[in-house]
């Protein structure tokens, strides 16, 4: 009997390079693995996680944390696997203007504040971990969207949040001074460009990181692994096979850094060795060996108005570890 043909969309990282090239093979099913970044606009302005939460395009795909668990609390028809692709800490990702007045967290207190959109993840990260490790209330600042949510909610009522134009980017506000700061999974465009208006709010951020990680144990979750149900009931042994081959993926990625100069970095084999050393491995799969992250989490998505209702972990993802 022939295997099940599956196809999956993924970004690609260098941990996802082994299912691109061949390397891993996924046992009894056939994979169609798509390179689809998160940010595609391939057809009609959508995204990865637009086109699997709301056209099912793909059996699998990578998809937001945050939003998989809005889906998943809704009754849609999604199943995760404890597999988690993407991860960043929130504090690296906050930016603020320099004249802005912003000399620690405190001070984002009614300021105007860029997401790409309220229900990301790392703006449901960047929120929650303002009010957890710093003590600001993140209902009192006023947040300014770029892009609208892909799962519709009922945001609290009190709570400042503003609809940028389609032509509006937050990037450039940021440099001008419009906006004060911005929580981005990606640095704003004028950074790239060298733009000396627009800092990081932590002056030494990796320390800020490292101690966020030594408190709490954990390098946060952004993305998931997620099938269709449909797919999931008619293919189950789809779900343990594709678990395995993520574990496989991951030891492979790790060995490319033996090569000194596998990355573009000039120093790269010794970040790794540094990494490593501080932070032993922080990509772990399985569902216990996260329980810790995704509970806060879903405690913060509770908090904010997001999930539609409080679910378990188990509830969440398939137990495979």
């Amino acid at each position: 009997m022939a295997n099940p043909k599956i196809t999956i969309a993924l970004s690609h990282y260098d941990r996802h390079v082994p299912f691109f090239d061949g390397t891993v093979q996924t046992e009894g099913v056939d994979l169609n693995v798509l390179i689809v970044g998160q940010s595609d606009r391939q057809r009609d302005g959508e995204d990865r996680h637009e086109r699997m939460l709301q056209k099912a395009e793909f059996d699998v795909a990578e998809l937001s944390l945050s939003s998989y668990l809005m889906a998943k609390s809704r009754g849609m028809p999604f199943t995760a696997i404890p597999v988690f692709p993407r991860r960043l800490f929130s504090h690296s990702q906050t930016w603020i203007n320099v004249d802005a007045g912003i000399n620690e967290p405190k001070d984002l207190i009614g300021k105007k504040v860029g997401l790409h959109s309220f229900q990301n993840t790392l703006a449901t990260l960047s929120k929650g971990d303002l009010q957890s490790e710093f003590g600001v209330p993140w209902r009192e600042i006023h947040w300014l969207l770029s892009k609208k949510d892909n799962i519709e909610f009922e945001p609290e009522k009190g709570v400042k949040i503003e609809q940028l134009a389609e032509s509006a980017n937050a990037g450039d506000m940021l440099e001008k001074g419009e906006i004060s700061a911005m929580m981005t999974p990606h640095p704003p465009k004028p950074v790239l460009r060298g733009s000396k208006k627009i800092k990081r709010l932590f002056d030494d951020p990796k320390a800020a990181d490292l101690l966020y990680y030594k408190k709490n144990g954990f390098f946060p979750i952004m993305h998931v692994v997620a099938f269709k149900d449909d797919v999931l009931k008619k293919h189950p042994e789809a779900a343990a096979s594709l678990f395995k081959a993520f574990g496989e993926a991951k030891k492979i990625c790790r060995e490319f850094y033996a090569d000194p100069n596998w990355s573009w970095l000039a120093w790269g084999r010794q970040a790794f060795e540094e990494e490593e050393k501080l932070l032993g491995d922080p990509w772990p799969l399985g569902l216990e060996n996260n329980r810790a992250n995704l509970e806060r989490f879903v405690g913060y998505s509770l908090d904010q108005g997001l999930m539609a209702k409080k679910m378990a972990v188990e509830e969440l993802f398939l137990a495979l570890n």
